[in-house]
Parts: C-alpha cells; sequence; structure tokens
C-alpha cells in the first residue's frame, strides 16, 4: 500500500491505464485473428474488409500510444504477407 497521497494516485491512474491498454490490446488481438480465421477459410473478400478494418484498428492503437509503430507494421506486415498466399 502507498503511503503517500501522490503515490496513492499513481496507483489509480495506473490501473486505469492498464485497463485502457489491455481493451485496446484485445481489439487488435481479435482483428488481426478474424483476418487470419479468413485467409484459413479461403474466403477472400472477408479477408480483404477484415484486414482494412484491422489496419484501422491497428494505427489507432498506435495513435493512442497503446502498441509502438515498428510492432504495428510487423503485425500488418504480418496479415498482408498470408492475405498474399491466399490471392497468389
Amino acid at each position: 500500500m502507498p503511503n503517500k497521497k501522490s503515490a496513492e494516485r499513481r496507483v489509480r491512474i495506473s490501473e486505469r491505464n492498464r485497463l485502457y491498454n489491455k481493451a485496446w490490446t484485445s481489439r487488435c488481438k481479435t482483428a488481426v485473428k478474424s483476418v487470419l480465421a479468413a485467409v484459413e477459410a479461403g474466403n477472400s473478400d472477408e479477408a480483404v474488409k477484415s484486414f482494412n478494418i484491422a489496419q484501422s484498428v491497428i494505427d489507432k492503437a498506435v495513435v493512442k500510444g497503446v502498441m509502438h509503430k515498428n510492432t504495428a507494421a510487423r503485425r500488418k506486415e504480418l496479415m498482408s504477407r498470408r492475405l498474399k498466399t491466399l490471392n497468389a
């Protein structure tokens, strides 16, 4: 337990931020999984649609400071490579 008032505030703020980051991280993972599932199913139209949504979600997470830009680039590249194998 914190002994000072400022430390108590920091505990509250860090918990709030943790929940916010967890929600956005979960949202990103779900979006990526939907793209990969559509690729595995061989559904090209749904995969492209999900890919565009996933890119948007990941970019928003970067803007909000939840995810690093290089991590976002790596995840988007992974999805695009899988999508190219579906079209090839």
